[in-house]
């Protein structure tokens, strides 16, 4: 196998941790080593982790970082293979057919009419994108099972037209929020990580990043209250987005003459969006978020 040591201006872990931050991602050294790690061996990053926690986004500041466009696969229950590699426009091979002079053939089959989904067009942008397949765990076993196909050729066979190869491989990155277990042999393709919450000091900081409005000591004061929250049996514990929204909404209440307490209290809604959760809470909710 061999190792590139310098893939589009990045030439180590150090490297990639000042780029993503560049891109506002406040990455680990972990996860940072492992990201480039999948760079330097040409393999997919798989990124577990709870909702919330970055996943996604650690994708997009990638993309931004190696500035390579972002083509994006969100997987649900029944995504079939072809809904993400391609389809024929059929209502425009119609026409064509129609239009054609009498006796005049017409190639249905032509590109014109080859509609690229995901995975195809990642092919055919070869290096100059990252491919992000988003919730790999909510897709069933039978495309999982053509996923991994795909990320061992890099390659789609298109019955009409033949078999189209990537000239250089995508940087693919998959995440999962570990709602099922994925298979073993598509997990061995793959440089594995798992991301939890920040520490308290990255999330603020993570904050004074992403909402320039917020004041340092009301984003230490917000990423406090949110990991009281996440302590809590909630079935929907707070991710980092819920935690900027929280910090600029409650900046905002206060902008507009609330006290802190209030600010805090009256934007609940921008972190906790289940009436389960807020019930269970109850009259413990104050004293919660402090």
């Amino acid at each position: 196998m061999n190792v590139r040591r310098n893939i589009d201006g990045i030439d180590s872990p150090a490297a990639l941790i000042t780029a993503l931050r560049a891109a506002q991602y406040l990455a680990d050294e972990d996860l940072a080593t492992a990201a480039y790690l999948a760079l330097a061996l040409g393999k997919p990053l798989l990124l577990e982790g709870a909702p919330g926690v970055g996943k996604t986004e650690a994708a997009k500041a990638l993309s931004s970082a190696l500035m390579r466009d972002m083509i994006r696969l969100q997987c649900f229950e029944g995504l079939d293979a072809a809904s993400a590699m391609y389809e024929w426009n059929y209502p425009r091979q119609m026409l064509a057919i129609r239009q054609a002079d009498e006796g005049e053939g017409v190639d249905i089959y032509a590109e014109e009419f080859l509609i690229e989904r995901p995975m195809l067009k990642a092919l055919t942008a070869g290096k100059n994108t990252v491919l992000l397949v988003d919730e790999v765990d909510r897709a069933d076993h039978e495309f999982e099972a053509f996923l991994l196909e795909y990320l061992s050729d890099f390659q789609i066979s298109i019955p009409e037209r033949g078999t189209i190869r990537a000239t250089a491989r995508p940087v693919v990155v998959l995440t999962s929020n570990r709602t099922r277990d994925l298979h073993e042999a598509l997990r061995r393709r793959c440089v594995y990580h798992w991301i939890g919450f920040p520490d308290p000091a990255r999330e603020a900081g993570i904050v004074m990043a992403r909402a320039s409005t917020v004041a340092q000591g009301t984003a230490r004061a917000i990423v406090a209250a949110v990991n009281r929250l996440r302590a809590e049996p909630l079935a929907k514990p707070p991710g980092i987005a819920e935690t900027i929204d929280w910090a600029e909404a409650a900046t905002e209440l206060n902008r507009l003459g609330r006290d802190w307490p209030a600010a805090f209290r009256q934007s609940i809604g921008t972190v906790l969006k289940d009436q389960d959760d807020l019930a269970f809470l109850g009259d413990r909710l104050e004293a919660v978020i402090g």
